[in-house]
Formats: C-alpha cells, sequence, structure tokens
C-alpha cells in the first residue's frame, strides 16, 4: 500500500470546534457527580492509583514511501497516580498533578523503562456538570534510545468534560503537545512532537458497568503533515465503597487512520487496568 497525500482538516480546528461543542450544550445548573461517574473521571478531585498492563502483539506492515512501516513496542506495564491538591478554600483552583510509569518490552523483545509523564493539570472552572482545565506536562529521558526519546520534553495539556442524562454520560476531549530533542534526524534542534487529541466518551450501563471508546489518542505531525487514528472499545465495572471506588476495565484497540501516517500503526492491541479512587470532600 502507497503512502496517500490526502490532507486532513487541521487538528487544532477540530480541538476548538469540539470545546465549543462541549462547553456550549452545558446544562447551567449544577449537578453533584456521582461516585461511579467520578471513577471514571480523570478530572474529578480525588486519589487516584492506577495499574496496567498493555499489549501490543501485532502491528500493521505495508509499504508507505517504498519502505516497510516499522513496528512498535510490545507491551508495557503502567502505574499512574494522582494527588489532588487545593492551595485555598477562597479560590476556586484544583491542582490534579500526575505521575505516570511504564515499564516496556520493545520491538526486539528487550525490557526498559520509557519516559515518565510528569502533569499538573489546573482545573480553573466548574459549571456543576462539567469543567475545563489546562497545566504543564514533562517527560524525563527514555532508558536508552531503544525505548523512547533519552532527552526532556516539555509541553502543555488541556481538556474539557461534560456529563449528562444524569450522570449516565461522560464525555469530552484531551490535547497535549509537547516538545524536545526527540528527532533524531535533527538530535541538536528543539521540534514540536506529535499533537495528541483524545475525544472521550463513557456511557453507565448500571450496576456499576459501563461501555468506554478507550484509549485512542488521535496524532498529527506537524512536519510531516502526517495523521492517525485509532479506535477502541473499553468495558469495565465500577466498584463503589463508602470512602472509595474500585474501576475494573479490559479494553481492544486497533487503527483506522494510519495510510498518511509513516509511523507504527497497531493492528491488535489490548488493555487490562485496575484504578482505586479516594473522592476528596
Amino acid at each position: 500500500m502507497q503512502k496517500r497525500s490526502a490532507r486532513v482538516l487541521p487538528p487544532v480546528s477540530v480541538f476548538l470546534a469540539v470545546v465549543v461543542a462541549l462547553v456550549g450544550i452545558a446544562p447551567a445548573h449544577a449537578q453533584e457527580q456521582s461516585r461511579e461517574s467520578m471513577a471514571v473521571d480523570n478530572t474529578a478531585t480525588q486519589w487516584s492509583f492506577e495499574f496496567a498492563w498493555q499489549g501490543m502483539p501485532e502491528y500493521y506492515e505495508d509499504i508507505v514511501d517504498g519502505q516497510l512501516r516499522p513496528t512498535g513496542d510490545r507491551g508495557f506495564f503502567q502505574t499512574r497516580f494522582v494527588a489532588p491538591i487545593r492551595p485555598s478554600q477562597y479560590f476556586p483552583l484544583t491542582i490534579l498533578p500526575r505521575v505516570t510509569f511504564r515499564y516496556a518490552k520493545n520491538r526486539n523483545s528487550e525490557w526498559g523503562a520509557k519516559p515518565t509523564e510528569l502533569f499538573a493539570l489546573l482545573i480553573f472552572n466548574d459549571w456543576g456538570t462539567g469543567r475545563w482545565g489546562v497545566g504543564p506536562l514533562a517527560e524525563t529521558p527514555a532508558e536508552s534510545i531503544q525505548f523512547g526519546p533519552t532527552h526532556w520534553s516539555w509541553g502543555l495539556s488541556g481538556t474539557v468534560v461534560n456529563r449528562s442524562l444524569q450522570d449516565k454520560l461522560l464525555y469530552g476531549v484531551l490535547f497535549t503537545q509537547s516538545w524536545g530533542q526527540t528527532d533524531p534526524s535533527r538530535p541538536n534542534q528543539i521540534v514540536a512532537n506529535p499533537l495528541g487529541i483524545s475525544v472521550f466518551i463513557t456511557y453507565s450501563l448500571g450496576r456499576g458497568w459501563y461501555v468506554q471508546n478507550g484509549e485512542m489518542e488521535a496524532r498529527y505531525d506537524w512536519h510531516l503533515d502526517e495523521f492517525y487514528l485509532p479506535v477502541a472499545l473499553r468495558v469495565g465495572r465500577i466498584v463503589v465503597h463508602e470512602k472509595s471506588s474500585w474501576n475494573f476495565y479490559g479494553e481492544y484497540q486497533t487503527s483506522t487512520i494510519y495510510d498518511n501516517w509513516s509511523r507504527a500503526a497497531v493492528k491488535h492491541q489490548y488493555r487490562v487496568n485496575v484504578s482505586y479512587t479516594i473522592p476528596v470532600g
């Protein structure tokens, strides 16, 4: 399969359109968020401890620009920790620092540490059924070039979420953009990494069960004008206790738009996860 020259909509325009749509349909009245909804909401004010395993056993091996498409990591273990901070009871600001660590098996079946993501989401506004926030992010160097960039990366991230249908539906968008010495062809230059855009939709089925479109992050490469879009399905269950909640889920993902993407494109991807959350009153 030859690489196509088709262009996509400007990613920033798509993101802004989604944000306007989410905020525009947000109800004006306040609504207390259910514990089930909080357990799947990364912007909720709560402590969070997560452990996940993700396997990527097969990638597409088509021809792009006359060369065989590269493959990626075969899998990884992930731990994530979120610790909410409220600087003042008089100022409507919540900070959600988040640390994500991954220990991965690369394409050569070698194990090593991926870049660790450090992120602090600042929630500036909560309108009762949703909220928005932005914040800085950074990635530490990987253990070696076989597991990712070996230099620091810096950037920004932002999100908008909203709830409807009496808390049965949670939806939103997350974007990330970072810069660093991550291009092997330009090792001494700071370059923009691909823009990441994740539109997520979660629907409650009752009795703690839910479905979601999962970790489907679209990516746009500014330098090569390339676009990648996966599709995923997640099925999970929330177990709510008096002061905490558990979230168990399984997920399957594959690639849908990848012809105009010269990097790895996963064919089959599986993920299992368990999260423990403690809401902050």
